[in-house]
């Protein structure tokens, strides 16, 4: 049988259609940037004390109200209490002087029974603000992001099977919608409650977006374009999306407002339907020849092309076939697609871990969060360049294992820089980022390029699924430090370590056309462990037909 590379050979690799779809969908991905990372401001925590009413109370006593601590070796005033109002206001009627008159460590504290006074220094309002996520509320501010990422989990799971069934682009423009129409609902929030179940929704569409637009654009292109989109478009769209956030949090600085300004405009997308096609590579697997070649002959027209009469005449003997539904079951059937499965699971596991306690720790790199989050957005860029450039002329395989090496070795360094060297360490974990956000923007493509249509996006909603663990837990990881600083850094190192020796065992695809079927993924070899031998299980012939 013809591939389809072949088979749309005549179209070009960079005509009028697929600058169009490419653009289109680069675009589409945008949103997956700011809204990944649009918590980093609306759940920020202000500066905060206990609300003073307003009484009757000297000037002296209204500022020594707030008692005072040592934190980290420095003296800040108290958060969650004030001495008690009603002694103090005592005390203030009867002419003492705080500190001269009265020892103020003899005075009983209370909570704060008033609210919170928030600092509009840097925020004029956050979630934290609004609904006093502070003190003994104080769990709920990690935990609303770990809903967010909860919500992204369960997204990537049920999409790739979606896509699978219903094709590629429903389920781009649903996830879309979901995105955007739940970004906008949460502005009217009314409780923390209400707003952590909008967000879990938002987060079903967050990344399911992006790994619809992949694999609708990786099945679309062929060739250098392919990869191309899969490297490097895709994710300088998801990084324009980044860097556009801290603008707009720079000018926006009340929750609300920026949510508003990161929803309506996406409005925007509602005519792209018209112009992105289904993907004929699943139309094919599913026997719908007419349609696929409806859209090929399209982009013939566009790309001012004569297209052959018969496009996919070898598909023309297969499309009576009854079409079976493969789901995820169907990646752990087979054991050389189900080690491949659970190996590239493992390396996106450590990528993504890696990738976003990296980004979320850089908010240390300056005191202001909007020039912190610019900065982390900015260093990917150079990373999905170098992405982009090894995937078109380095094997698949060696760009992978660089990358975990030599970012393992940035992040184990680290521990070794005296701390008067902070600005060697930043940079360090810069170079950690650069090397794991590379890896990070190969594996979507290596994956994709591993598995036939028919589990191409299930394969990769799978593993993205089983990478946004690594997400969820981010905040805990991170929280090992306070323990033993260098800890994340060595256990991201190890991680990186590991993947980079399992990916040695996965196959091989530089080079070489998409697989169409199953059996065409299960004949591609890989390095096999010299200490185990196994037994070759035939595949199914139900596999065989698809």
């Amino acid at each position: 049988m013809k591939n389809y590379a072949d088979a749309v050979a005549f179209l070009g690799q960079w005509g009028r259609f697929q600058q169009m779809v490419f653009f289109l969908l680069c675009a589409s991905i945008m949103p997956n940037g700011f809204g990944a990372f649009t918590l980093v401001f609306v759940n920020d925590i202000p500066t905060h004390h206990c609300l003073i009413p307003d009484v009757n109370l000297s000037r002296d006593w209204r500022s020594a109200i707030i008692p005072v601590q040592v934190v980290n070796g420095k003296q800040e005033r108290s958060k969650c209490s004030r001495y008690r109002l009603d002694v103090v206001r005592n005390l203030s009627a009867q002419g003492f002087i705080p500190g001269k008159d009265v020892n103020l460590t003899d005075l009983e504290q209370e909570k704060c029974v008033d609210g919170w006074n928030y600092s509009t220094a840097i925020y004029q309002s956050t979630i934290v603000s609004e609904f006093d996520l502070v003190c003994s509320e104080q769990w709920k501010q990690p935990f609303t992001s770990t809903v967010f990422f909860l919500g992204v989990l369960c997204g990537c799971f049920f999409s790739g099977q979606l896509a699978d069934r219903f094709g590629r682009k429903p389920v781009l423009f649903a996830t879309i919608t979901v995105q955007t129409v739940f970004t906008f609902i949460q502005v009217f929030s009314s409780s923390w409650i209400m707003y952590t179940i909008l967000l879990y929704i938002n987060g079903l569409g967050q990344m399911s977006n992006f790994v619809a637009a992949l694999v609708l654009g990786a099945e679309t292109f062929t060739g250098n374009v392919r990869v191309l989109y899969s490297s490097m478009g895709t994710m300088l769209g998801f990084s324009a999306g980044y860097m556009i956030l801290p603008l707009l949090a720079y000018f926006l600085r009340d929750w609300k407002s920026l949510q508003l300004a990161l929803s309506v405009p996406c409005l925007v997308y509602i005519p792209f339907w018209w112009f992105i096609p289904e993907s004929p590579r699943w139309l094919l697997s599913q026997g719908r020849v007419e349609e696929a070649e409806a859209i090929v002959k399209k982009a013939a027209k566009l790309n001012k092309v004569q297209a052959p009469p018969v496009i996919f005449e070898d598909y023309s003997v297969n499309k009576t076939k009854t079409k079976e539904n493969y789901n995820v079951l169907d990646l752990m059937r087979i054991s050389s697609i189900r080690i491949t499965t659970l190996i590239l699971c493992f390396v996106s596991f450590t990528m993504i871990t890696g990738y976003y306690c990296l980004s979320f720790n850089t908010s240390q790199l300056h005191t202001d969060p909007y020039i912190s989050c610019f900065i982390s957005a900015a260093v990917e860029v150079p990373a999905y360049i170098s992405s982009w450039l090894a995937l078109r002329y380095v094997p698949r395989r060696l760009s992978v294992i660089a990358t975990c090496l030599l970012g393992a070795v940035s992040l184990f360094f680290i521990q070794m820089v005296p701390q008067s060297l902070s600005n060697l360490s930043l940079a360090l974990e810069m170079a950690g980022k650069y090397f794991i956000t590379t890896g990070a923007s190969m594996m979507f493509t290596y994956t994709a390029e591993l598995y036939p249509t028919v589990l191409r996006n299930t394969a990769t909603g799978l593993c993205t699924t089983v990478s946004r663990m690594g997400s969820c837990i981010t905040p805990f990881l991170l929280d090992m430090g306070t323990y033993f600083k260098p800890l994340p850094y060595i256990t991201m190192g190890t991680l990186s370590v590991a993947s980079a020796f399992a990916t040695l065992f996965l196959p091989e695809s530089f080079g070489r056309p998409l697989p169409e079927t199953i059996e065409h993924m299960s004949q591609r070899r890989r390095i096999k462990c010299p200490c185990v031998t196994r037994k070759e299980v035939p595949v199914p012939v139900a596999f065989l037909d698809s």
